[in-house]
């Protein structure tokens, strides 16, 4: 569900102080996944907290309105197992 217009876009505001203070180069560590990305973000790189560890992620103008957690996943693919799957690895490996 969306925010409503009369609030406007929630962005943590010692988030917005961060990215006025530093220049696009360095990392920006956050653990604000909820923030919505605005206009000045673009071109800095944040550090997003996934639980266990930081998520480089450079924003670009094509993300702007979306929240920073959607691109610093927090689950982690292996893969799917059984025994299909490993006569797949051992063929590939040798």
């Amino acid at each position: 569900m969306s925010r409503s217009l009369k609030k406007g876009p929630y962005v943590d505001p010692k988030l917005l102080k961060k990215v006025f203070k530093t220049t696009p180069g360095t990392v920006i560590k956050t653990w604000s996944r909820s923030s919505e990305i605005s206009p000045e973000m673009v071109g800095h790189t944040f550090g997003v907290h996934n639980g266990k560890d930081f998520i480089a992620v450079f924003v670009i103008e094509d993300m702007v309105g979306h929240r920073l957690g959607e691109f610093s996943g927090t689950r982690k693919f292996i893969r799917h197992g059984g025994k299909i799957q490993k006569e797949i690895e051992k063929k590939t490996t040798k």
